[in-house]
């Protein structure tokens, strides 16, 4: 039998264990790396709906009374639309309220927002659903809200949506409305709005993307502002709720923190396993020594096979956790305090790029690893290892 298939064929026998451990490390590792992916894309996602990526309002951020509108079309407007990270611009009215429901009293947040509601029922609003539930309001109902401002208003809107409440970085109850029953309430024309917000498009909805966006829309608007638009400013997400984008970034960390520890565990229990593996093969080592192969050839037999446990490894716990990733997305099988963790389920994204990246880093360090115990085998002197028997 060759020498190299037989050392080869006893070192994977051998590290069937160091393997699942190898399998397991890899697991923890894809599955950190696609739920802190799945945190991302979430609250980016859940403050986009909520605020847009870019809003461009008075300097002093007061959107929300009734005596302070814009204009809604401003004459730089197009020069916005048509820039490469715009997906388009919206117009919103904000008015702060009060609902009153028995002897319970709850602060909301009323958004009116272009076909965010269905505009076949009069007065119709979406709820979300952490109000719905604390509220004991169901679809269908009639909801009395109070808006204070310069007098008292009382609209009974129609509860025409439950929606899932997702990020709620403000923790407020936020009620979508038809902005042109909004601008009734304000008794505004159809052409002033609270503030306008920018959705970029997905390739810009990074933080990088939101900063640099805000920024070339600021320097439209503070070049091109003609006498009679309204002075503005533009602001990202990422200024607007630096608290949530802080949080990302710790988590960031944390998961760069496991993918380091999860790779040294691995390449460890690979040394540990290649280590065992030479000891009990000493004397086959000494046999080969003597009859001629160097040391360079030997250690490539035993990194050759330990590359292959390390490939499996990372194959078995490659596929477990893509299809745990694929069950959660689906089922949301694992949840979350929303009042904690923003979100009220475990997120998952699979991004296979970043998944190929993490795997090949990983492999690299641990063969770099594996390095180490195959200095062993220049130590080993064929005269004291080889035994006539």
């Amino acid at each position: 039998m060759d020498a190299s298939l037989f050392i080869g064929r006893r070192l994977r026998f051998k590290g069937k264990i160091v393997m699942t451990c190898v399998a397991v490390s890899f697991l923890i590792m894809i599955i950190a790396v696609s739920v802190s992916t799945g945190f991302r894309h979430e609250i980016r996602k859940g403050v986009s709906s909520i605020a847009g990526d870019v809003q461009l309002t008075r300097p002093d951020m007061n959107y929300m009374e009734e005596g302070s509108p814009i204009n809604a079309s401003p004459s730089y407007l197009s020069m916005i639309e048509d820039l490469p990270c715009t997906e388009a611009v919206v117009p919103a009215v904000y008015r702060a309220g009060i609902v009153k429901d028995g002897e319970d009293i709850y602060g909301v947040v009323v958004k009116g927002r272009p076909g965010r509601v269905s505009d076949s029922l009069a007065l119709a609003v979406a709820i979300p659903e952490t109000f719905a539930k604390k509220a004991g309001i169901s679809v269908g109902d009639r909801m009395l809200t109070y808006f204070v401002g310069e007098k008292m208003q009382v609209r009974q809107f129609n509860v025409a949506e439950i929606y899932d409440s997702g990020v709620d970085p403000d923790g407020k109850f936020l009620i979508y409305a038809d902005i042109d029953d909004m601008r009734r309430l304000n008794g505004w024309t159809a052409d002033q709005a609270s503030l306008l917000e920018v959705m970029l498009k997905p390739d810009f909805k990074t933080e990088k993307g939101m900063k640099e966006s805000a920024s070339q829309i600021g320097f439209i608007m503070n070049a091109y502002e003609q006498e009679e638009d309204d002075t503005l400013i533009a602001s990202s997400a990422i200024s607007k709720y630096p608290q949530l984008f802080g949080w990302l970034s710790l988590i960031d960390f944390n998961v760069f923190f496991i993918l380091l520890l999860m790779t040294i565990v691995a390449g460890f229990n690979m040394i540990s396993g290649l280590l065992i593996m030479l000891f009990e093969n000493i004397s086959t080592i000494g046999l080969l020594k003597s009859l001629g192969m160097t040391d360079v050839s030997i250690s490539k037999v035993f990194l050759s096979s330990s590359a292959v446990l390390v490939l499996k490894g990372m194959a078995a716990g490659n596929a477990i956790a893509i299809l745990f990733c694929i069950v959660q997305d689906t089922t949301h099988l694992l949840k979350l305090d929303p009042e904690n963790y923003f979100v009220s389920y475990v997120p998952v994204h699979l991004d296979f790029g970043m998944i190929v990246v993490a795997d090949l880093a990983a492999m690299a360090i641990i063969m770099l690893l594996l390095l180490i115990p195959s200095l062993f085998i220049s130590k080993v002197d064929p005269a004291q290892t080889v035994r006539v028997r």
